[in-house]
């Protein structure tokens, strides 16, 4: 089942319990608890998901050391915390406990408020490790449409990144902001924009030109001119079909700056500890990617809070996503299902339920030596990708051609 048709699922489920869900733990256990597990947590593994989470710093107040809800981790590292509210409230944090929490554990960049129906998303975006006064996101799980589902598969627990996040954090707030702005705009010009448009006429043609001062007169004329202007340009927007080149140079665009900020993410990358169990996987499987007589990439590694990717030199390319954790193991492909389940017959493969980054598969091992055993699915996930940014090696060129 995918990550859309266990939303559809909980969402059915919810609209049947949540009237007899009465206070907040029966919130919590009815109808919060089955929403994490949706996003990919393990619920009932208490190094992930952490109820009536404590931290160090906690201070006591009336008596109690403060708490939240619950702590999520992933590999030991914690990365969302959700504060929980009876069913019918409010969904909003009310007396700073949460921001106290998000601002004092700096691996976690989310925080959730929720009343089990709604979901307020929070992270950092004016002030770093301050936690934000607005979510930037907010997910209704009995009303939400195609776009929500997108959003809200960044936070699953298999794609779960840090950088990710925060840009598409900042994306929303400001393409939201923006929309408004520029709705505003287009449906009542105002003083200003007309002035500005004015202004430009003449850097098309010097036919266009307007002879002297723009004066409240001349914004007066054309303010129906600009009207017409923009119902005209909005029509050809949409009804204008993309061609392959424009589409491509923004393509290039938007993976250059994926890489940039995967550069600026390094510095707090390297703040966490890669294991020795990590660094002897990436040896093994670099030996088998050794033996293909296709390609030669430089295989690199790239380890964050939720995973351990192996990528041909450039984090975007990356083949396989390692999940080491010492209680359980897997790891995630690009391949489809059927492929992985062909190429891995005596593992457990299940459909990776969030689509971000092109994942498609996960396999279950027990423990790195199971890739001893995989070496073929390796070698085709590794080929597969190597497959999209170079073509043969001259060596094997020659070879086919003396063949």
């Amino acid at each position: 089942m995918g990550f859309t048709e266990d939303i559809v699922k909980l969402s059915e489920q919810v609209r049947k319990r949540f009237d007899q869900v009465v206070g907040e733990e029966a919130t919590k256990m009815a109808l919060i608890v089955p929403f994490l597990s949706a996003l990919g947590y393990d619920v009932y593994d208490p190094s992930e998901v952490m109820p009536e989470y404590v931290a160090d710093f906690a201070t006591k107040k009336a008596g109690q050391f403060e708490k939240v809800d619950y702590a999520l981790a992933i590999n030991g590292t914690k990365v969302m915390l959700v504060e929980a509210k009876a069913c019918g409230k409010k969904a909003e944090a009310h007396d700073g406990q949460l921001s106290r929490y998000f601002n004092g554990l700096l691996t976690t960049k989310v925080a959730i408020v929720t009343n089990g129906i709604e979901y307020r998303f929070f992270t950092d975006l004016r002030d770093k490790n301050v936690m934000d006064k607005e979510p930037f996101f907010t997910f209704n799980i009995l009303e939400y449409d195609t776009k929500d589902i997108d959003n809200l598969k960044f936070f699953h627990r298999d794609n779960f990144e840090v950088t990710a996040i925060t840009n598409h954090a900042e994306e929303m707030v400001y393409v939201k902001g923006m929309t408004h702005l520029l709705g505003n705009l287009l449906r009542s010009p105002s003083e200003e924009f007309v002035r500005f448009l004015v202004a430009e006429l003449g850097t098309l043609a010097p036919s266009y030109e307007i002879q002297g001062r723009i004066t409240g007169k001349v914004i007066d004329k054309f303010k129906p001119i600009v009207k017409k202007s923009i119902q005209g340009s909005l029509v050809e927007l949409m009804t204008r079909s993309l061609s392959q080149e424009i589409t491509q140079p923004v393509e290039l665009e938007v993976e250059q700056e994926i890489e940039e900020e995967e550069k600026q993410q390094e510095s707090q990358d390297s703040k966490l500890v890669t294991t020795a169990e990590e660094i002897e996987a990436f040896e093994k499987i670099k030996a088998i990617t050794q033996t293909s007589r296709s390609y030669n990439f430089e295989l690199q590694y790239k380890d964050t809070a939720s995973y351990f990717g192996i990528n041909l030199g450039k984090p975007t390319w990356w083949f396989l996503r390692l999940y080491l954790s010492s209680q359980k193991k897997s790891f995630i492909t690009r391949l489809s299902v059927d492929e992985v389940k062909t190429l891995a017959s005596n593992f457990e493969v299940q459909e990776v339920t969030a689509s971000l980054g092109d994942a498609a598969s996960k396999v279950i091992i027990s423990s790195i030596s199971d890739f001893d055993k995989l070496t073929s699915l390796i070698l085709s996930c590794y080929e597969t990708e190597a497959a999209k940014h170079q073509a043969l090696t001259p060596d094997v060129i020659r070879m086919e051609k003396s063949a």
